[in-house]
């Protein structure tokens, strides 16, 4: 009989560290927001958006308030047009907000942070944000670099 409860309790907590390892495998993928949240969307244009993907956190001063919801290139424009959704406690940013993409670290996952304006009026959903600043592409800044270190030789 003792066996028999070893074994269950064994498998009990096998089953909860398989349990804890899923749910840390969806947070460290961005993949732990399950449904959409409540929000308001709104696009900014980028010349460059570098490595930035669906469902990158979009921040203020270093708080997530949004996520990353649609990357589509516009054949028009020839740019990157960036959908994000803010959360509706976030509705306050005024219009002449600006965004710019980051990476987190030397390496990692890049972000849209955003730089809230002095105007009195607020954005609201659909509009698009005018001032941006494209993603700094590590090759690019390399081979200016060296072209520069040619240059003066």
């Amino acid at each position: 009989m003792t066996t028999r409860t070893m074994e269950i309790l064994v498998g009990v907590f096998v089953a909860i560290g398989l349990g804890a390892l899923f749910v840390l495998a969806m947070k460290v993928s961005n993949l732990g927001d399950f449904g959409t949240s409540d929000g308001y969307r709104i696009e900014a244009r980028f010349e460059n958006i570098g490595g930035l993907k669906v469902k990158a956190p979009v921040t203020v001063s270093g708080v997530r308030v949004g996520r990353v919801t649609g990357i589509r290139y516009d054949s028009k424009e020839f740019n990157a047009v960036v959908t994000m959704t803010i959360d509706r406690r976030y509705d306050d940013f005024p219009i002449d907000t600006s965004a710019g993409i980051y990476t987190a670290g030397l390496l990692g996952e890049q972000y849209i942070a955003l730089e809230p304006g002095a105007e009195e009026e607020v954005l609201k959903d659909g509009d698009v944000i005018e001032h941006t600043q494209s993603a700094l592409v590590l090759e690019n800044i390399i081979g200016e670099f060296l072209v520069n270190m040619t240059n003066k030789e």
